[in-house]
């Protein structure tokens, strides 16, 4: 499934250079996901690449992925421009079960672009049926910016709406 981002969360167009593709493909044993996003060069996590809390302070793309049930269980897969990842489960609305959890990453910066391709194992996504999102998160302070595939309603950016998520088309 493609999940193109080109909208800011509100709806509005993003320019051109600003739009972020997201592949997630399901494949023997989990899901990959292929990511290909402008770099807008915000400072990264002093860590090497590795799981990093927190990591949706930086510029980051994020998978959002939605299974049935109630309270609802997702999975929330953040990537940033140099490798580092963060991984989380929820069982309902930002009610987290597990964070940190593994996530196989290779990434690399090329000019104004970054590249992405991660696998997440079968064992950390919900059941199908999906609903899915993808977001992008960049700039420092009050020049912080918020895109995403689905437009989210409310006053202020929340990515975690799982009702507003699109449904998975294999």
């Amino acid at each position: 499934m493609k999940l193109d981002i080109t909208c800011d969360w509100r709806g509005k167009l993003l320019a051109r250079q600003e739009h972020v593709e997201v592949l997630l493909r399901r494949v023997e044993g989990g899901a990959q996901i292929t990511i290909r996003a402008p770099f807008y060069g915000d400072p990264a996590p002093e860590a090497p690449p590795s799981s990093v809390p927190g990591l949706w302070e930086f510029e980051v793309v994020e998978i959002f992925i939605a299974g049935p049930g109630s309270p609802i269980p997702y999975t929330e897969i953040e990537v940033g421009p140099a490798g580092h990842h963060l991984v989380l489960t929820l069982r309902g609305v930002r009610q987290p079960t597990a964070s940190g959890l593994p996530l196989r990453v290779e990434a690399h910066i090329d000019g104004d672009r970054w590249n992405a391709t991660a696998f997440i194992d079968d064992s950390l996504l919900p059941p199908l049926p999906w609903r899915v999102n993808a977001t992008s998160i960049h700039g420092l302070a009050d020049r912080r910016a918020y895109a995403s595939t689905a437009v989210l309603p409310g006053d202020a950016p929340d990515f975690h709406q799982p009702d507003v998520f699109l449904e998975w088309v294999d």
